[in-house]
């Protein structure tokens, strides 16, 4: 299971990755090897204003569907349209995948999600 340095996680197996004023958001690797073949991904609606915890898109795979949960608040200003073509990019690389961009409203709420050793340990606890 790769969990890259320098990206932030939640308890939700969602990634962070910060760039200015910016959230780049996808699963985990985690997430993705739990799900299985992932078969379609539900993007988020372009100027969607989300509050962290919300509902961000959903993945379907060979073995379920789960939601997405957005670990930050913001404005949905990008979504990566690939995935709706090839879903199965997430299952190549999970955090060369992201799924949407958010501008964020609330910085601070970076402070509740965990760093790459934290939420290691974390996916450790559940399993």
């Amino acid at each position: 299971m790769k969990i890259p340095e320098g990206l932030l996680y939640s308890k939700d197996h969602e990634w962070v990755r910060i760039d200015g004023g910016m959230a780049y958001v996808g699963i985990t690797d985690y997430a993705q090897h739990n799900l299985g073949d992932i078969v379609y991904v539900e993007l988020p609606a372009l100027g969607a204003a989300l509050n962290a915890g919300d509902i961000l898109g959903g993945v379907d795979s060979v073995k379920s569907a789960s939601d997405i949960y957005t670990p930050v608040s913001g404005e949905v200003v990008k979504v990566n349209d690939e995935l709706g073509d090839a879903p199965e990019k997430i299952n190549a690389d999970a955090y060369a995948s992201w799924i949407a961009v958010l501008k964020m409203t609330d910085a601070s709420e970076l402070n509740m999600l965990m760093d790459a050793e934290a939420y290691e340990e974390f996916c450790a606890s559940e399993e």
